[in-house]
């Protein structure tokens, strides 16, 4: 095969660090095993400047770079091994059908086959990967196989932004499994069982994605073009801020006076009605079975009173998914700093978990 996406899904020596490059910011998480669960070791989250990342696509390595270390050093990382993500929107998944009875040698050649189907690109463009999910539940002579592609252009631009951060990448993931990896944790910790179907919305600055988790797998995953960076630019507009000043709910700051009934509750019912989109969407699809928790994570989910607005609004428990509540801090960690983040950590979570899983 040609060079695949690195190492997907597939187990790495601890200690790594899970480095999330989003639109605005980069966030990076290191976990430590701590008994039979973990501790957080270090974490830090950087902003990147305005066009350095844009959906999705890594437009200036060496900025995003910057941003990276200089989160390795405020975070006081050690490890040099990482593990990052390709966002939805670069990366082309199926689940596919094939005999049960091929050796691992022919179900790669057969893989390569099955690709050119459902891949738009040239071959050699292209980084290719699959996992074995195991025998299809509708019959036991075909396994599930899931197929993961993304450009090599996007696995390239990070691998050089850990390159010139001085971190060495062991894993290339995909966004949405690896916030599917972050909640086991969730689901291990709230009792939820594995036959439940729980949806996810990862609120991010310019996208939300949905994502739909039955146990341990994804099996639902859609983009959706809206998120927190409206409600900073509201401010700027409102109150004459720049893009900093603006960001003062991120760092639990005291909002200008009228904030609350003049811009947050605006806001907070157009993503209510996103969300509710977004759920109209899922309801549509072939995937579809009842939710019975929606989980909201990412930036956006900071959002003051948006969880149980959702909540009342689409008639569903919903919640503010935090992967990391109850794990043990390194005493370096402030705990206060760590609240105000943690709903922007879940996929440096899931990428930092790769390294035990």
């Amino acid at each position: 095969m040609n060079e695949i996406i690195s190492k997907l899904f597939r187990s790495a020596p601890p200690p790594m660090i899970g480095v999330d490059i989003g639109t605005s910011s980069v966030k990076l998480l290191q976990l430590a095993p701590n008994g039979s669960s973990y501790r957080v070791e270090a974490f830090a989250i950087e902003a990147v400047p305005e066009g350095a990342v844009s959906e999705g696509s890594i437009a200036d390595p060496d900025q995003v770079a910057e941003a990276v270390k200089r989160g390795l050093k405020r975070g006081g990382f050690k490890a040099k091994a990482c593990a990052m993500a390709v966002t939805g929107s670069a990366v082309i998944t199926k689940v596919i059908n094939l005999p049960a009875d091929l050796s691992e040698e022919d179900i790669e050649g057969q893989i390569e086959v099955e690709a050119s189907q459902y891949i738009p690109y040239p071959r050699e463009e292209v980084s290719l990967d699959f996992e074995v999910l195991g025998p299809s539940p509708r019959n036991a002579d075909l396994l599930e196989i899931l197929l993961a592609a993304s450009k090599t252009e996007h696995v390239d631009a990070r691998r050089e932004v850990a390159e010139l951060a001085g971190l060495n990448v062991k894993v290339i993931d995909v966004e949405s499994f690896a916030i599917s990896n972050a909640f086991s944790l969730v689901r291990k910790r709230a009792g939820i069982d594995e036959s439940d179907t729980i949806g996810v919305l990862n609120i991010g600055s310019t996208v939300s994605t949905m994502i739909v988790l039955r146990g341990d797998r994804s099996v639902y995953s859609r983009e959706h073009s809206f998120g927190g960076n409206q409600l900073v630019e509201e401010c700027m507009r409102r109150y004459g801020m720049d893009a900093e000043q603006a960001s003062f709910l991120q760092r639990g700051e005291e909002p200008p006076a009228g904030f609350e009934d003049e811009v947050l509750e605006p806001f907070r019912q157009n993503i209510i009605q996103q969300i509710s989109r977004a759920l109209q969407f899922y309801s549509s699809s072939s995937d579809y079975t009842s939710i019975t928790t929606l989980f909201i994570t990412g930036g956006g989910a900071s959002i003051p009173g948006l969880a149980e607005a959702v909540g009342n609004e689409v008639g569903i428990s919903c919640e503010v998914a935090d992967p990391l509540k109850d794990l043990r801090l390194s005493p370096k960690i402030s705990a206060r700093a760590l609240e105000q983040a943690r709903p922007s950590l879940t996929t440096a979570c899931g990428l930092a978990l790769r390294g035990f899983n």
